[in-house]
């Protein structure tokens, strides 16, 4: 086996881990996901992507994002760089950078103290219910809805994801 097909398999595995993940923030079983389905995504078959065992194809894992009602980019796996020796630093990467979707962490949000916290959790309600979007782990904040979070905050909107970061509010995949 090759290193890149070593890297493949890897990334197979991440990337069923995620689905994995997924179906079970969504309370559902390998049967229910079949049945609800109408049998367009078998048991079997996604059982076999989430072991890494078999590949999905990016048409078929768009229907499947569409299916979980979840953004396609939740789907896969926190970026990582695959079979590059590891080159830890005592720097952490910014939690946001310029031209970067800005991701919401509702957990952290959650839990978030505060007037702008409060008010920022009701325009994500909000969002969630306009969009039926109730994952409840992220949501992904879309132009408009910047403005109106810039406006919470009392800033810009090229400044409301900075501000976002400070007070601890933005998704960060797991790091090692």
């Amino acid at each position: 086996m090759s290193d890149h097909d070593d890297a493949d398999s890897g990334y197979s595995s991440l990337l069923g881990e995620r689905i994995r993940t997924i179906r079970r923030q969504k309370r559902l079983s390998l049967q229910d996901v079949e049945a609800r389905s109408e049998s367009e995504f078998k048991a079997s078959v996604l059982g076999a992507y989430e072991r890494g065992e078999r590949s999905i194809s990016v048409p078929r894992l768009h229907r499947l994002s569409l299916f979980y009602s979840v953004p396609v980019e939740q789907l896969l796996p926190p970026e990582t760089p695959l079979n590059l020796p590891d080159t830890e630093t005592d720097t952490e990467p910014p939690a946001w950078e310029p031209g970067q979707k800005v991701v919401i962490d509702l957990t952290r949000q959650a839990e978030a103290d505060g007037s702008e916290a409060e008010m920022i959790g009701r325009y994500l309600t909000i969002i969630q219910v306009k969009r039926q979007d109730f994952n409840g782990r992220v949501l992904t904040i879309r132009g408009d809805d910047l403005q109106a979070l810039a406006a919470i905050l009392g800033t810009s909107v090229d400044g409301a994801a900075p501000r976002l970061a400070e007070m601890g509010l933005l998704y960060r995949p797991a790091t090692d």
